[in-house]
C-alpha cells in the first residue's frame, strides 16, 4: 500500500487536469497529479490539433458569445462565457508555449491551433517545473470521503507495480477525467469511459445537461486491421469537404453528413486538403477506396464534445459535494455550450479556463478548511474481489443503446423508454456481482461507469420532450419554449432527473427545482 498525503489531488492528466495543477501549485499548494494512463501522453487531445479561443478585448469578445449562445439553444450563461474568453486570453499571453501556434485555417483571429500532443508535452513539462508530482498509471477507483462527507482524498491501482493499492490524502480533489465516449473507437477515447462521474456520483455529486450526450463525429472506414492509437494519424483527421454517395457536396459538413449516414446513404470525404503523411497513412491502412475516395463512419463522441456531466455549483468550479471540483470534459458545460456540443475553440478553452479556475479553488479550499483526523472510501460498483459477470457483456448492451445513430442522434419516447429498461435490469448484477482483480477489477470499474452514465442520458434525453441542441427526438422534433430549462439528474440504483427554473444569474444551477416524471 503507498501511502500519500497533499494539499490537492488532481484526477486526470489531460488538458484541464495540467491547467489545474498548474493553477493549484501557483496558489502555493502542494499538488499530486495521478492519471490512469501516462499524463500528457493519452486522450483526444494528443491526436490531430487542439483549438483554442484567443479573443483580444473589444467587440470581437461580444460577438463570438452571441453567437455560442444563440447556437446553445437559449441554455448558455453570456457571464461565464465572456470569463471563460477573458480567462484563456490572458493565460495565452503569458504562456510559453504559445510560440508554437498557427494561424487558423479558415482564417479566424479568433482561434489558435495547436499541436495536440506538442500542446501535452508543454503542459506536463510546466506542471513540473511547477512542482506537482505526476503519478503516471495510477487509476483511481474511489474518493475518499471523511465523517461530514467532504471528499478528502481518492484510492486506487498502481498498473506498472503489479496492480498494488494506493491511497492519497487531500485537502480537496479535482476530477479532470474527461468525459465519455462508450468505446466507440474515436481517436484517443479509449480512457474516456466515465469513471469519473461515477466515483463523484458514488459520493453524492449531481449531474446536469446530460441529455446533450449525443455528439458524433466522423472517422475513417478501416478495411484492414484497427491500427494501435500510437500509430494512428490519419483516425483524428479533420475533413475540409464532404461528398454523398452522388457525388453532392455536403454544404452543412457534420450534420449534413450524420443525416446522410443516418438515411442510410454513405459519405465520402475529400482527401485534397488532408497531409500527404495522413493520406499515405489512410492508404496503408486500406481506407481509400478504389475511387481515390475515404468512406467515413459516425462515431459516438458522447460527453467529449456533448454538454453534459457533473453539475457546478460557483465560479470556482466547485461541484455539490464539498472538497470535489471539475474540470474539463467530465463537468457540465451548459453554462458555456447551452444545447450544442463543445467544438473548436470553445472546447479548448473551456478545458483550459475550467482547470485553472478548479486548481485555484482546490488550493483555496484547503488551505481554509481543517481536515478530519479519518477518512473512508466511499463504496463503489463493480468493485468487489471475485467476478460474477462478464464486463464484456455490460459494455456489449451499453453500446447497443448508445453508439447506433437510431439510439443516440435521433430518438423517441419508445426508444428511450425500450435502452432505459435494459439498462436499468443490467444495473444490479452490474453493481454487486461485476469485480475482479488486477486488471479484472479496472475493467469491471470501467463496465460500471459506462452503463451509469448510459442511464442518466437516457433518462434525461426521455424527460427533455422537445429538440434542442444536439438531442433530436423525432417525436417532438421542434424546440419548445416551455423546455428553456436545464435539467439536474443523479442516483444509481434509482436515476432521478428534475428541471431549474432559468433564467438565473451565475451560480443559477442551484436554484431550487421540481422533480419531473420520467
Amino acid at each position: 500500500m503507498t501511502s500519500i498525503e497533499t494539499d490537492v489531488l488532481i484526477l486526470g492528466g489531460g488538458p484541464a487536469g495540467l491547467w489545474a495543477a498548474v493553477s493549484a501549485a501557483a496558489a502555493g499548494a502542494r499538488v499530486v497529479l495521478v492519471d490512469k494512463s501516462r499524463c500528457g501522453s493519452s486522450g483526444p487531445t494528443v491526436y490531430g490539433t487542439t483549438v483554442l479561443w484567443d479573443i483580444p478585448p473589444g467587440p470581437g469578445r461580444a460577438e463570438a458569445v452571441e453567437t455560442v449562445f444563440a447556437a446553445g439553444g437559449g441554455l448558455g450563461d453570456r457571464a461565464w462565457l465572456h470569463r471563460v474568453i477573458d480567462e484563456t486570453h490572458r493565460r495565452l499571453l503569458t504562456w510559453s508555449g504559445t510560440r508554437h501556434r498557427v494561424p487558423d485555417p479558415d482564417g479566424d483571429p479568433a482561434r489558435v491551433h495547436f499541436d495536440g500532443a506538442s500542446y501535452l508535452r508543454r503542459l506536463r513539462r510546466g506542471a513540473l517545473e511547477a512542482g506537482v508530482r505526476i503519478l503516471d498509471h495510477h487509476p483511481a477507483l474511489q474518493l475518499l470521503v471523511d465523517p461530514a462527507g467532504t471528499v478528502a482524498g481518492a484510492a486506487g491501482v498502481q498498473r506498472h507495480n503489479k496492480f498494488r493499492p494506493w491511497t492519497i490524502r487531500a485537502g480537496a480533489v479535482v476530477v479532470a477525467t474527461g468525459g465519455c465516449a462508450f468505446l466507440s473507437g474515436g481517436a484517443g477515447t479509449e480512457v474516456s469511459t466515465g469513471e469519473g462521474l461515477l466515483m463523484a456520483a458514488e459520493a453524492g455529486a449531481e449531474l446536469c445537461g446530460m441529455e446533450f450526450s449525443s455528439a458524433y463525429g466522423l472517422a475513417p472506414v478501416l478495411a484492414r486491421v484497427h491500427p494501435h492509437p500510437a500509430v494512428a494519424p490519419g483516425l483524428a483527421v479533420h475533413f475540409a469537404a464532404l461528398y454523398d454517395e452522388s457525388g453532392a457536396e455536403l454544404p452543412d459538413r457534420y450534420p449534413a453528413a450524420l443525416t446522410a449516414i443516418a438515411d442510410g446513404r454513405r459519405v465520402f470525404a475529400a482527401l485534397s486538403e488532408v497531409p500527404d503523411t495522413v493520406r499515405h497513412w489512410l492508404s496503408r491502412h486500406g481506407a481509400v477506396d478504389a475511387a481515390g475516395r475515404l468512406p467515413v463512419r459516425a462515431v459516438l463522441e458522447g460527453t467529449i464534445r456533448g454538454a453534459g456531466g457533473l453539475a457546478l455549483a460557483d465560479q470556482d468550479c466547485s461541484t455539490t459535494i464539498h472538497g470535489l471540483f471539475g474540470a474539463g470534459d467530465v463537468t457540465g458545460r451548459q453554462i458555456v455550450t447551452g444545447a450544442a456540443g463543445a467544438r473548436g475553440g470553445l472546447n479548448g478553452a473551456w478545458a483550459l479556463a475550467s482547470g485553472s479556475w478548479a486548481g485555484q479553488g482546490a488550493a483555496v479550499f484547503a488551505a481554509a478548511n481543517e481536515r478530519a483526523s479519518s477518512a473512508r472510501p466511499v463504496p463503489g460498483a463493480g468493485l468487489g474481489p471475485l467476478a460474477h459477470i462478464d464486463p464484456r457483456s455490460v459494455v456489449g448492451l451499453v453500446q447497443e443503446h448508445t453508439l447506433p445513430l437510431r439510439r443516440s442522434y435521433r430518438r423517441s419516447a419508445g426508444s428511450l423508454g425500450d435502452s432505459i429498461a435494459e439498462l436499468d435490469a443490467m444495473w444490479p448484477g452490474a453493481q454487486f456481482e461485476l469485480g475482479g482483480l488486477g486488471v479484472g477489477q479496472l475493467r469491471a470499474r470501467q463496465a460500471a461507469a459506462l452503463l451509469a452514465v448510459a442511464r442518466w442520458a437516457g433518462y434525461s434525453a426521455l424527460v427533455r420532450t422537445e429538440s434542442r441542441g444536439i438531442h433530436r427526438r423525432i417525436d417532438h422534433p421542434a424546440a419548445d419554449s416551455d423546455w428553456l430549462v436545464r435539467l439536474r439528474c443523479g442516483g444509481l440504483d434509482e436515476v432521478w432527473v428534475r428541471r431549474e427554473q432559468w433564467p438565473e444569474p451565475l451560480g443559477g444551477e442551484l436554484t431550487a427545482a421540481t422533480p419531473a416524471t420520467v
